[in-house]
């Protein structure tokens, strides 16, 4: 079974960077397509970026393009979201997500999940 564990989450001023981690444990599959979501208060999870393993493709909420950047490596088994020029309106709890194959933008598309950062912008 594999488990997914974020971390780097915080509190920054807006214009400021934060990294966060999705590290996958137990046995993983190379198949396997990582997701980062994120759920302000009030509001539905959404899809911010997703990324297949292999090949290497990558998706992206138009709210974060050109702002934040996906990456993963693979001897790590860790996904990463760069996230550059923060907005108040980013902040929410980030979660990672997985599913196999294909890069989907729905939360239901995803059977493993993170226990979730929380990000927070201030202005």
């Amino acid at each position: 079974q594999v488990q997914l564990v974020e971390s780097g989450g915080g509190l920054v001023q807006a214009g400021g960077s934060l990294r966060l981690s999705c590290a996958a444990s137990g046995r993983t599959a190379s198949n396997y397509a990582m997701a980062w979501f994120r759920q302000a208060p009030g509001k539905e999870r959404e899809f911010v970026t997703g990324i297949r393993w292999t090949p290497d493709s990558t998706s992206y909420a138009d709210s974060v393009k050109g702002r934040f950047a996906i990456s993963r490596d693979n001897a790590k088994n860790t996904v990463y979201l760069q996230m550059n020029r923060l907005k108040p309106e980013d902040t929410a709890v980030y979660y990672c997500a997985a599913r196999p194959a294909v890069v989907v933008t729905v939360p239901r598309g995803y059977n493993l999940w993170g226990q979730g950062t929380q990000v927070t912008v201030s202005s």
